[in-house]
């Protein structure tokens, strides 16, 4: 499996896993090896020694690299092969690389989570998953060693659509949030009238706002 987030390799070797990783990070691929993963020099590496692949990488361009690129997933991918990527990228490149996948007789479904670095590093993530049905099956026996809520969103490129509505629903409202409190902040003494808001306070943009920011 190609791993981006290193917790990920983690909860999956506890549930007794074989682990082959591959990262552009040393730190990360080290940390995966003292937990008893084996490591790849490639992706070409990883698609040539396992017929189970997930990925997680930060944007679209990292994506057609690790799968179309010289050294790329493609380039190696064993027929049957399910290749689960949880990057949070365009939908219509989602459904090219499953279109190239097709080609080499493989199925690539799009998986981008929720919940953040605790969730991850818990197990307790939240899959958006764009895919065949019967595939779907396959990547949620393994997508729910690292996540509780594992949900078909339909054909492939759904996922990463639920995950733009997601995303813009967050941002919203962070920023009706933000607004609020910057009004608050002028006519009372908003931090000491917060803890009293039970409405407010268990809001997660609330709580970035006040604890981290």
């Amino acid at each position: 499996m190609v791993i981006w987030e290193i917790t990920w390799p983690k909860n999956m070797l506890k549930k007794g896993y074989p682990l082959m990783v591959y990262d552009v990070v040393p730190e990360s691929v080290n940390i995966a090896k003292e937990a008893g993963a084996s490591v790849a020099t490639s992706p070409a590496e990883v698609a040539a020694n396992t017929n189970r692949i997930i990925t997680m990488l930060p944007a679209t361009q990292h994506v057609q690299e690790v799968y179309t690129g010289k050294n790329g997933i493609f380039s190696t991918v064993q027929k049957d092969s399910i290749l689960i990527d949880s990057s949070t990228i365009d939908p219509a490149v989602s459904q090219e690389m499953a279109a190239l996948a097709k080609e080499k007789g493989a199925s690539y479904l799009d998986a981008p989570v929720s919940g953040g670095v605790n969730a991850a590093r818990d197990g307790i993530l939240t899959f958006m998953v764009g895919g065949p049905e019967d595939h779907f099956t396959i990547a949620k026996g393994l997508l729910d060693n690292m996540g509780k809520n594992v949900v078909h969103c339909g054909a492939v490129g759904m996922g990463q659509a639920v995950k733009i509505c997601n995303n813009m629903l967050l941002a919203i409202s962070m920023i009706g949030t933000s607004e609020a409190m910057n009004l608050g902040t002028r006519i009372l003494d908003w931090l000491k009238m917060l803890p009293r808001q039970q409405s407010l306070r268990h809001q997660w943009a609330v709580w970035h706002i006040r604890y981290t920011g």
